[in-house]
């Protein structure tokens, strides 16, 4: 299935993407695409609907983070081995663990802001992964059964702010907007690997990132297995898995976002997000 949400900001509605492409409202069934709604038992029933049963979203809404209400936002840093070469770090022994504040989340298709006093705004598209139920000292073997689904991530980064304004990544990772996520949140089902899957991001047309999940340094499973020794994951959680290479810093010469530029990034099967930049 792919799931969304969609309305104004702060007032989403769930929805499901039926086979021609239209929206139909699972306000009904669920409250929300959030919490216990992503576990096994709930999407099953949400499967087992006929889409045709289900009222037709009319119109062009806006659509929303397709997750709601996430308790935590994970990132792996330097997790594809020519990322981290054109960033001028070496591969991590253990996954780099890091965290962007939740009210950075935003829609696929909202404008992202560049902050206040930014020079170095910097895209990157990543897989994202949302958790499904409580995951906690759980294998390799079995972490994956823990993925509600997956989904399109930009986890836009300020340089400056990341790596020269002191302390940890956070400041440069957590602005508003600063992570859009969606359109789409694609149950594991449709999915039948998540290190095989295209990806791509845009500026003004001209592409900077084409790589692929399979050279991730530590693919999915792993990921969550590791970050699962050292906290609980919740249904709802979303890991953002890394980039891989042709981020702004790593362009000669450096190249970041400016007001008026339109970013397209997409990855295999589960959607396209498209934002335009403004000034925050």
């Amino acid at each position: 299935m792919k799931l969304l949400r969609f309305g104004p900001l702060g007032a989403e509605k769930p929805g499901l993407l039926d086979t021609d492409g239209n929206i139909r409202d699972l306000s009904a069934e669920v409250a929300d695409l959030s919490g216990d709604a992503l576990g096994d038992d709930v999407l099953k029933q949400l499967r087992a609907l006929d889409p045709t049963s289900l009222p037709l979203v009319s119109g062009n809404p806006r659509i929303g983070a397709c997750v709601g209400q996430v308790g935590k936002f994970i990132c792996i840093g330097l997790n594809y081995a020519d990322h981290a070469a054109e960033s001028g770090m070496a591969l991590p022994e253990e996954p780099v663990i890091f965290f962007k504040a939740t009210s950075a989340i935003c829609g696929p298709n909202d404008d992202v802001e560049i902050p206040r006093n930014s020079v170095k705004s910097d895209w990157e598209v990543e897989l994202g992964v949302v958790i499904g139920k409580q995951t906690k000292y759980v294998s390799k073997e079995d972490a994956l059964d823990h993925v509600a689904g997956y989904c399109v991530v930009n986890d836009l980064s300020e340089r400056d702010f990341q790596l020269h304004r002191s302390g940890q990544w956070v400041k440069g990772k957590s602005c508003d907007t600063f992570g859009p996520i969606g359109p789409w949140l694609v149950t594991r089902d449709e999915v039948a690997d998540p290190q095989n899957l295209a990806m791509y991001l845009e500026v003004n047309g001209h592409r900077y990132q084409n790589g692929a999940t399979n050279t991730m340094h530590f693919d999915v499973a792993t990921v969550i297995s590791h970050l699962s020794q050292f906290m609980s994951l919740q249904p709802g959680d979303v890991i953002s898995t890394g980039t891989p290479p042709g981020v702004g810093m790593g362009q000669s010469p450096e190249t970041y976002l400016k007001p008026g530029d339109k970013m397209e990034l997409g990855i295999e099967g589960l959607g396209v997000q498209t934002q335009t930049v403004v000034a925050g």
